[in-house]
């Protein structure tokens, strides 16, 4: 497995090694003790599956307290751009972000630990993603931040957006008070 440090340290991009030939291919898509040696010594929880369809942005979305969750995060079928948000009041990279093309092609992963806004926007027809989280999901524990907030500077590569009436509505980064330190 390939790993490539990104410009924020902790959020990874992560390579497995595909095999592949006529039939098709195979790769692990989880493997602890490889993982661990990546820099990812997390214990997974819940996995979620969800499928979107293109221009969607899904983001930024992150839970907080006892139930913050770190995910590793891949696209099964098709292309997204897959963004993590650094919250972490005291951060040297608070407000930056990292953007990863994710794709069932190039079997790119994405490490996004607590701490981080994360979201994605659909770059194929269909696309479908997959997460492995830390921690359960926990509804009085969500929060989100303004997908298109000018200050974070995100360049989502969709034209013409399909957001979830929460998302539009979500706080701005500078108005947004974190709960995460560094």
């Amino acid at each position: 497995m390939n790993t490539i440090k990104t410009e924020i340290d902790d959020v990874i991009i992560l390579e497995p090694r595909a095999f592949g030939d006529d039939r098709g291919y195979f790769f692990e898509c989880f493997q602890k003790e490889r993982y661990a040696e990546a820099g990812i010594n997390a214990e997974f929880v819940q996995d979620n599956l969800s499928r979107s369809i293109k221009n969607t942005i899904r983001g930024l979305h992150f839970q907080i307290g006892e139930k913050a969750q770190g995910k590793l995060v891949q696209v099964v079928f098709g292309e997204a751009l897959d963004v993590a948000v650094d919250i972490r009041k005291g951060s040297p990279t608070y407000g930056k972000h990292v953007a990863a093309l994710l794709s069932s092609d190039n079997h790119r992963q994405l490490w996004i630990p607590p701490g981080f806004a994360h979201g994605f926007s659909v770059l194929s027809d269909t696309v479908v993603f997959h997460y492995k989280c830390t921690n359960y999901y926990s509804k009085p524990h969500e929060r989100n931040l303004l997908f298109n907030d000018p200050a974070l500077h995100i360049d989502w590569k969709v034209a013409h957006p399909i957001i979830s009436e929460k998302d539009i509505v979500g706080p701005s980064f500078e108005t947004f008070d974190s709960p995460f330190s560094y």
